[in-house]
């Protein structure tokens, strides 16, 4: 038998505790410490921005699980691979047939909005078909999840997608496809048709139709209106090119470029010993990209509306993917007007 201590032995601490426990306060109970690490910050944060209120968001986030298939999934991105094992991904005949069947079929709606925005319907199009295979893989993950794994849970890129938490608990129903716990995207948070990131939603998304809420998963006009307002506000150029061959000649002088943008007039470039494979304007700004194709290096001019579609996702690989899926779509679009 365990002997009970008197009274005059329980220390301070434990009496605390006792009584606390008789008036049913469990604030001393590791139950409540927070599930995820620096949650109850960030609820003092969002409830102080929007008044929303810290009992529901902590319940919201208690649910919401660290994946480790999220995390193992940042360590394999596309974009890590050579354009010669990229391309085939994305220019396969079923996602160029399958893009020339959509812009058949919503034909009215794809070029009204591309008139609206003064972006080119079929880099709207193609932007679908590259992201989601035109609506058809929009991602198995609970966005939740994703964003609480990410964003509390993986330094390299925590300060990112910690904002983007913080966005999406912000966000009002009405910008959503349903409640927050239900969402679901990709292993990076992204959602709907044009995996749109919750900051991209609070700042390009739109309601096309109407209806009084932006709903990326289901309305259509939402969805691509969306995109092409991404593109409008990042300084899409209307009737601008994408993307050119370029030829070198013998010895062309090693270029390193920084980023996508335009850094030079073509002219310089040509002097540099790259020539266009057709005639352009020798003051077009320009920047040069090197790729790694089945056959050796390719070199490719690319112009302001190829560092806007970077803006979109910051890989030289996507916006070549986009650029010549959204040739081979209108292509094959022209060719049906040929008939």
């Amino acid at each position: 038998m365990i002997a009970t201590l008197a009274p005059r032995f329980i220390s301070f601490p434990m009496r605390i505790a006792a009584a606390l426990t008789l008036l049913g306060i469990t604030a001393l109970s590791p139950a409540l410490a927070e599930t995820h690490p620096g949650q109850d910050a960030l609820v003092r944060e969002v409830s102080r921005d929007t008044g929303k209120n810290p009992q529901a968001l902590n319940a919201l986030l208690d649910g919401a699980q660290r994946k480790q298939s999220i995390l193992d999934a940042m360590g394999r991105p596309a974009e890590a691979k050579p354009w010669s094992e990229y391309r085939p991904i994305f220019l396969t005949d079923q996602r160029i047939d399958d893009g020339i069947a959509f812009y058949r079929e919503h034909r009215a709606l794809v070029e009204q909005i591309g008139r609206q925005y003064g972006v080119a319907p079929q880099y709207i199009v193609a932007i679908v078909g590259v992201e989601t295979f035109y609506g058809r893989i929009t991602g198995k993950y609970k966005v939740l999840d994703a964003l609480v794994t990410l964003g509390l849970y993986y330094p390299p890129r925590a300060p990112f997608f910690r904002g983007e938490l913080k966005t999406l608990l912000e966000l009002p129903d009405s910008h959503l496809a349903g409640p927050i716990d239900t969402l679901t995207g990709s292993y990076a948070a992204a959602q709907g048709w044009g995996q749109f990131m919750p900051s991209s939603i609070r700042d390009y998304a739109v309601d096309e139709d109407g209806d009084g809420r932006i709903d990326l998963k289901n309305s259509l006009p939402d969805i691509l209106a969306s995109v092409a307002n991404y593109f409008a506000k990042h300084g899409w150029v209307s009737g601008g090119e994408v993307a050119m061959r370029a030829q070198p000649d013998a010895a062309p002088k090693p270029i390193t470029v920084k980023d996508a943008q335009p850094q030079w007039p073509l002219e310089q470039l040509e002097a540099w010993g790259y020539a266009p494979l057709q005639p352009l304007n020798p003051g077009q700004p320009v920047s040069l990209q090197t790729l790694q194709g089945d056959n050796g290096t390719e070199y490719w001019f690319t112009f302001p509306n190829f560092y806007v579609i970077t803006r979109y996702n910051r890989s030289p690989l996507y916006a070549m993917a986009v650029d010549q899926l959204a040739k081979a779509i209108a292509a094959g679009v022209q060719a049906d007007a040929a008939q």
